[in-house]
């Protein structure tokens, strides 16, 4: 949900639009222990000014918490916290990675894949738990491209998983 302060606060005579790092501060958000890998893998790749990053699940420590398919055992709202759950868990993983998210210029892209069952449509709605997110924390103008599609299944039996894009400073 976006709170306007970013908004309000940059326009008051050309004030400095408030970094990532603020922007968490101000909203009260604590990011969990990044999550670590569940196979052979790295959860971050970095090449140039692109930080990619592994399918980024629901999960805490190494249990998923958001498990079932929307439209089955989960509903859409349910679907929306789990995705929100999964960009909080990239934002540590970036965050370790870069040392802060102020160092992030843009997200490029953000692909919601969504465990679905039967004729599902809502994808776009579980989506948008973690746009909305990662707009509250970079801002609209640094909004990502994006990808939403509904598949059988996800690792550990998750509702969600992210792919998420990066541009940095070097």
């Amino acid at each position: 949900m976006e709170t306007g302060f970013q908004e309000q606060k940059a326009s008051e005579g050309g004030a400095r639009q408030p970094g990532a790092e603020e922007r968490l501060t101000a909203l009260g958000i604590r990011l969990p222990a990044p999550p670590e890998p569940f196979g052979t893998y790295a959860e971050a790749v970095q090449t140039g000014n692109l930080l990619f990053l592994t399918g980024m699940l629901p999960t805490e420590g190494r249990v998923a918490k958001f498990t079932g398919r929307v439209g089955g055992e989960v509903d859409a709202d349910t679907g929306r916290k789990a995705a929100r759950m999964a960009a909080m868990n990239a934002l540590a993983v970036a965050r370790r990675h870069l040392g802060s998210l102020d160092r992030v210029t843009r997200i490029v892209r953000l692909g919601v894949i969504v465990a679905t069952s039967g004729d599902v449509r809502d994808q776009p709605k579980v989506a948008d738990g973690a746009s909305d997110l990662l707009q509250d924390v970079f801002g609209s103008d640094k909004n990502p491209s994006r990808l939403v599609y509904g598949v059988a299944s996800l690792p550990l039996g998750c509702t969600v998983e992210l792919e998420v894009i990066f541009e940095v400073q070097g």
